[in-house]
């Protein structure tokens, strides 16, 4: 896809700052680091977008110039967590995102921020702007970090993008509920084995009901294991630990396309064929234990979506590509009705999940949203 049109029209500035609760580092790097993307010899943007996700480098994000060559400004924001999944906690992550939202507002000159909740960054950017509304993690801070979290900067628009519901959600959706034993990437019971001769697409209705509760039994093993053993290390004074994760490319909806039906290509899922990538690394591959209970456990988790969506009243925005192989119709629509806002809207267009299929699909999902902001002055 040649976007070199686009580039030309706009310019992008380096921005780096350290967190109320995190220095610049002895290196070098500041925690805070993003790109402020605008149009070339135009005045500063008076609405800007930021987006920022819990692992992916968001600083140099797709649809970021596709904005900015609309006039908007594009803050591709990433916190002190940006390849470092594994470590990842949400109040702190929340502080780092204030950082950006507020350099919006008191250096850019911003008057409206679009908070732009896309891919895994959903649910986080979610989390960000109920926080900013209705703090919740005031135990987990002190001094400055409790501080910085009761002054947050709100966003006055949300769009979802493409995005999951929320970080347990989609890990257990995508769990491959075959596996026996986590520490032996090869453990399998063959009745619940979706890639195995016993189970075809399309499944049937028992055998999906059955592979559902065990995916969730797998994700409260770990969270039963996580609790022990943080209760173990901890009585000998050492604070956490990692753990590997295997097989979590095993969501049936990326081998049936019969069930949430869409126009994407089944099977397939973002790194090719399923049961391929199932044997490869995938999201939460490595934890500590107290990550996964921030993060990964339905039970503990802070990151589930819905209980932030809730709280989100401004105008909001859902758009879903119908190709997307890894987020689907029904998480659009469960992220559409969980928003409290009153005016929102839910549009499901053509497309994959970064909008990659042509150009002309990428210009529409840009003019979408920009049309819909625009309409919003």
């Amino acid at each position: 896809m040649d976007e070199t049109d686009v580039f030309a029209k706009v310019e992008a500035r380096f921005l780096g700052f350290p967190s109320p609760t995190a220095p610049r580092i002895g290196a070098g790097a500041n925690p805070c680091q993003g790109l402020y993307w605008t149009a070339k010899g135009k005045p500063a943007p008076k609405t800007a977008f930021i987006a920022t996700h819990y692992n992916v480098d968001f600083t140099e994000h797709y649809i970021a110039p596709y904005f900015a060559s609309r006039g908007y400004g594009f803050l591709g924001w990433n916190t002190r967590y940006r390849g470092v999944e594994d470590q990842f906690l949400l109040e702190q992550a929340v502080i780092d995102i204030g950082v950006g939202m507020r350099w919006l507002r008191e250096k850019a000159g911003v008057e409206r921020i679009v908070i732009f909740g896309n891919s895994g960054g959903g649910s986080l950017m979610g989390a960000y702007q109920a926080e900013a509304i209705a703090p919740t993690l005031q135990s987990e801070l002190s001094g400055a970090g409790l501080e910085a979290l009761a002054s947050l900067p709100k966003g006055d628009l949300y769009v979802s993008f493409n995005a999951h519901q929320g970080r347990p959600e989609v890990l257990t959706d995508w769990m491959d509920a075959s596996v026996t034993d986590e520490w032996d990437p090869l453990a399998t019971d063959p009745s619940l084995d979706p890639f195995g001769e016993a189970n075809k697409p399309p499944y049937s209705q028992d055998f999906i009901a059955r592979y559902r509760t065990a995916q969730r039994a797998r994700n409260q093993r770990i969270t039963d294991w996580c609790k022990a053993e943080l209760k173990r290390l901890n009585a000998a004074n050492v604070p956490d630990r990692i753990f590997p994760m295997f097989r979590v490319w095993g969501d049936l909806r990326m081998m049936d396309g019969t069930i949430d039906p869409s126009t994407r290509v089944t099977p397939g899922c973002y790194r090719g064929h399923p049961a391929v990538a199932n044997r490869s690394f995938s999201i939460g591959r490595a934890n500590t234990c107290k990550t996964w209970l921030s993060m990964w456990s339905l039970e503990t988790s802070k990151c589930l979506g819905a209980p932030h969506l809730k709280k989100i009243t401004q105008p909001a925005l859902v758009v879903q590509g119908t190709g997307d192989q890894g987020v689907f119709p029904s998480d659009a629509r469960a992220i559409h009705d969980a928003l409290g806002a009153k005016d929102k809207r839910l549009e499901l267009i053509p497309g994959a999940h970064y909008f990659e299929d042509t150009r002309e699909i990428r210009e529409t999902a840009a003019s979408l949203v920009c049309d819909w902001v625009a309409a919003k002055a």
